[in-house]
């Protein structure tokens, strides 16, 4: 059974095999890291390693997996890549535990806007 938008259209509108709000919303969210590969087929999105521009000895890379085509919170799967740079070597090291859950909540929410902001224009 599909989940049902406000305005009873179907939530399990796609981009390929997967959600196209929870898709759309990764790809936003994510667009201020370079994007290594684009799935949205398979659901896979990787990003290649990004350098705040505060801390030039700290990268980060991100592997966000949407397992389904219904939009909910279990649909999504962060995986947050953290280096430091230590002797002129990067190093991997864990990220802060909140750094995931974080980014997913951000993409959660955009995803949200997306299907009302679709559901009010179709109104």
């Amino acid at each position: 059974l599909a989940d049902r938008g406000a305005a009873g259209g179907e939530d399990t509108l796609r981009a390929g095999g997967v959600n196209a709000y929870l898709w759309r919303a990764s790809l936003d969210t994510l667009s201020f890291m370079p994007i290594a590969t684009a799935d949205a087929q398979g659901g896979l999105i990787l990003t290649d390693w990004y350098t705040p521009p505060a801390t030039q000895d700290e990268r980060f890379k991100i592997t966000a997996f949407i397992l389904d085509r219904r939009l909910r919170s279990d649909a999504l799967r962060l995986s947050v890549f953290r280096q430091i740079k230590q002797d002129g070597q990067w190093v991997d090291t864990p990220a802060a535990g909140n750094t995931a859950s974080d980014i997913a909540a951000r993409i959660l929410a955009r995803a949200r806007k997306l299907r009302a902001n679709n559901v009010n224009n179709d109104n």
